[in-house]
């Protein structure tokens, strides 16, 4: 299908979606919006992160909406706060033109008074991380009686984070649903049980290929470097950019606290986002980046989900990731609506294979770019 009236999408969401810059829908978008639109079913999508799953299950989610009805009918579980937030912000924009559906996200390390008084008001869908929206309906505030639509987005994400126990008992409060739909990047053993036990035999089961999930406006280059003298490649590349924005990637949270105080001791505009942070902690990095009073913003890959900054020239994997979608990840956050960006790895020689391994996994070719280039 070549646009999103043909899929079945109502005109009304469509002319957001133009106005979004979302004309043509991704392989997910094209196999699953019709399957979802058409009648109630389980469905299992397995597609990896930057594929366009967020509209794939929120538009027909969208559609399902009775707006007149005052209760929670929709139900999206997210990984993290930030996942949250950004998926609560796109059904807000896709419904710029529709009646009003009221779209609420709840997470852990908010103050929980204040999403409780959110959802006192008239609340159509729920976006959460699973802990918080359990504490919600143990205090109960939230009603999911009526909820027949129930998404998990990066299940296998949640099930790393230490979620089966909530994720069990979440779907046992909507057993009712007719509509399951659970998204992931993998299968592993503990999606394979929630599966079984939550969702209908018959379930639709749709795969989407890794390849071109990576936006082709991005130049992928590596830089082989002595690990002593990453530091100072590091550095070596930024000024390079000048002014430009960009996101530095690290596995871990020392690491990626470590990395901005190094460059802020350069006297580089950096700060670091990270589990350890306590919420009113990242809003305010976030906001600093955002306005760009920060020029660079140091991340680990579960802290970095859902980040939507606009305008960032380059990302740079100071460390590899662990996972080929979080590479597809990370470099997504650069070469936004239809600008060019770079994804610059640091490696050594022995991650040759590991680079090797990306282009033929992700049908992406990279670039080697030498000290003297920079």
């Amino acid at each position: 299908m070549s646009n999103f009236e043909e899929l079945g999408i109502r005109k009304e969401i469509v002319k957001a979606l133009n106005g979004l810059g979302i004309i043509s829908p991704t392989e997910i978008q094209s196999e699953v919006i019709p399957v979802l639109l058409n009648r109630d079913t389980d469905l299992v999508g397995q597609a990896q992160t930057g594929t366009g799953k967020t509209a794939a299950y929120g538009l027909p989610l969208l559609q399902r909406i009775d707006p007149a009805k005052n209760q929670v009918q929709g139900l999206i579980l997210c990984p993290t706060r930030e996942l949250g937030q950004q998926v609560a912000k796109q059904l807000f924009r896709f419904t710029k033109y529709t009646e009003k559906i009221f779209t609420e996200s709840v997470y852990g390390g908010e103050k929980i008074d204040k999403q409780i008084a959110n959802l006192s008001r008239p609340t159509h869908i729920i976006v959460a991380t699973p802990g918080r929206l359990i504490d919600l309906v143990d205090r109960k505030v939230v009603d999911l009686s009526g909820v027949k639509t129930v998404i998990l987005d990066e299940a296998d994400e949640m099930l790393s984070m230490g979620f089966k126990k909530e994720l069990d008992r979440i779907l046992s409060f909507v057993a009712n649903a007719k509509n399951k739909w659970l998204f992931s990047a993998t299968i592993p053993q503990g999606i394979k049980q929630i599966i079984n036990q939550h969702m209908a035999e018959d379930a639709h089961r749709i795969v989407v290929s890794n390849k071109d999930v990576v936006n082709k406006n991005i130049e992928h280059q590596y830089i082989i470097v002595a690990k002593e003298e990453k530091l100072q490649t590091l550095g070596r590349f930024l000024r390079s950019q000048k002014e430009n924005r960009g996101m530095i990637f690290c596995r871990t949270k020392a690491n990626a606290q470590k990395l901005a105080k190094q460059l802020i001791a350069k006297n580089i505009a950096a700060d670091a986002i990270h589990g350890d942070l306590l919420q009113k902690e990242r809003d305010k990095v976030m906001r600093a980046f955002k306005n760009e009073s920060l020029q660079i913003l140091v991340a680990t890959d579960i802290a970095a989900r859902g980040i939507d900054v606009a305008d960032l020239s380059y990302i740079i994997h100071y460390e590899l990731p662990e996972k080929n979608e979080y590479y597809t990840h990370r470099s997504g956050r650069t070469a936004r609506a239809g600008k060019k960006g770079i994804s610059l790895c640091l490696i050594n020689t022995m991650d040759i294979s590991f680079i090797r391994k990306l282009e033929r996994e992700l049908n992406l070719g990279f670039k080697e770019i030498r000290e003297s280039d920079l």
